[in-house]
């Protein structure tokens, strides 16, 4: 009973700040304002205490511009926990914008929306996403393309890194900053969460979206670690396989050590 009293309280302190920032950002979108870039996180740190999202950070993000952040991705969460962090927009696959609740709420971020198997589309896109790196937004892509179960991460995609390159051109120094993060889930209500537990903070693709939000809010609280790991400058002859196998290596390394309680090597 007192878990979905702490619910309907966290549901009511949420939708007040959205009906109090949302025509905010409504505006600063329609006359592309800079308080577009800094009101989601507002509104994403609010959200996160509300739900009992802990967020403890490990490094720094890369201060140099244009950036690239490439994170692994287990969770819806893991778009709260990186907004909270810092002013970012995403890169979602074009399904996501139909989504009930989490389409809308990336529309209101700006994200792009990315078409994976229409070959013709993946310029155009790759462009937007190099102007808005230009302009000096910071992109979040996850390089798995999908969702896994917080324990390890999926094979990456080194095609969506063509964003990157597509941005060196537009960068004044030549050159696009692209910076591994890795995210791990370790506790939930303060206990270690071992590989059998984790999904409660996970939500891969097969699983359905409600139950999933019944079993986290009843969870009461996550822990959840972010790592940055050392930036990879993309320059003109920088060789994309590369770049995506050294982010992989890093974020699998952060992840592990993560996950294992220890700091990455």
């Amino acid at each position: 009973m007192i878990a979905w009293l702490r619910v309907a309280l966290a549901g009511i302190v949420i939708l007040v700040a959205s009906i109090l920032l949302m025509p905010w950002q409504l505006l600063a979108l329609r006359y592309d304002w800079r308080m577009r870039r800094w009101l989601p996180r507002l509104w994403h740190r609010i959200v996160c205490f509300c739900l009992g999202i802990r967020i403890h950070i490990h490094g720094e993000m890369e201060t140099r511009r244009p950036l690239m952040l490439c994170a692994n991705h287990s969770s819806w969460m893991d778009i709260m926990v990186l907004s909270a962090v810092a002013d970012v927009a995403f890169i979602a696959k074009t399904e996501v914008r139909d989504w009930p609740i989490f389409g809308t709420l990336a529309k209101l971020q700006k994200s792009v929306f990315v078409v994976r198997e229409e070959k013709h589309k993946t310029g155009t896109q790759a462009n937007e996403i190099a102007g808005r790196m230009a302009d000096g937004e910071i992109v979040v892509l996850f390089p798995e393309g999908t969702t896994s179960d917080g324990n390890r991460l999926l094979e990456v995609k080194s095609s969506l890194f063509g964003a990157a390159a597509m941005a060196v051109p537009a960068s004044p120094s030549g050159t696009v900053y692209v910076q591994p993060v890795a995210v791990a889930y370790t506790r939930a209500q303060g206990l270690p969460m071992g590989r059998y537990h984790r999904p409660l903070a996970s939500w891969p693709g097969d699983v359905e979206m409600l139950p999933h939000l019944k079993d986290m809010l009843r969870c009461g609280a996550f822990d959840v670690e972010v790592h940055f790991g050392e930036a990879i400058p993309y320059r003109g002859d920088s060789k994309r396989k590369e770049v995506s196998a050294t982010i992989a290596h890093r974020i699998r390394s952060m992840l592990g050590a993560a996950l294992r309680g220890r700091e990455a090597a």
